[in-house]
């Protein structure tokens, strides 16, 4: 006679293996349905709305940027705060000739939200040999703590530069030599 051996098996369900391999894929679907919940609820806009007008008129920025290093402009832009009402003063100086500007454009732009950018027009409060005091105030508030990218100018000229968290109420813009 054979000998019939009965051997205990557990459903499949018992078994850890079937769960560890079934674990695996359903974590990816899982990965995956929050990627797409992510990617439909965020808005991923484009920072420049006007890209191709400000590609083209790049070049017209460098003959700016370069005309600012010929003069040798120097500016040292105060903020009293980025909240509404807060003053800046700008002291511009020049090696050369100062250009006769009544008024000037500062403008803090947001590294990454198009809708972020803070423009204000400054009014010159006095003039002297080389040098110009400008006054502004904002009108709306700017988020502090940003990397704001600067940027001064007048019709004739540009200076721009970085403005760091750490340096948030004053900054130095040169002209760039050539």
């Amino acid at each position: 006679m054979n000998a019939v051996t009965k051997t205990d098996t557990l459903p499949w369900y018992r078994e850890p293996w079937p769960w560890v391999l079934i674990a695996l894929p359903a974590a990816a679907v899982v990965g995956c349905a929050i990627t797409l919940y992510l990617a439909l609820a965020s808005a991923d806009g484009m920072v420049a709305r006007d890209y191709y007008k400000r590609g083209l008129a790049i070049n017209g920025e460098l003959a700016r940027t370069q005309r600012a290093a010929q003069l040798g402009l120097r500016a040292e832009v105060d903020l009293a705060g980025f909240g509404g009402g807060d003053r800046v003063r700008v002291h511009l100086s020049a090696e050369r000739a100062l250009p006769a500007e009544t008024a000037l454009r500062l403008t803090l732009v947001h590294p990454a939200r198009d809708g972020a950018d803070r423009t204000l027009m400054l009014g010159r409060v006095s003039a002297g040999d080389g040098q110009a005091e400008y006054s502004g105030q904002f009108d709306a508030a700017a988020m502090p703590g940003v990397a704001w990218q600067v940027v001064l100018e007048s019709p004739s000229w540009r200076l721009d530069g970085q403005m760091g968290t750490h340096d948030a109420r004053r900054i130095r813009l040169e002209g760039a030599r050539p």
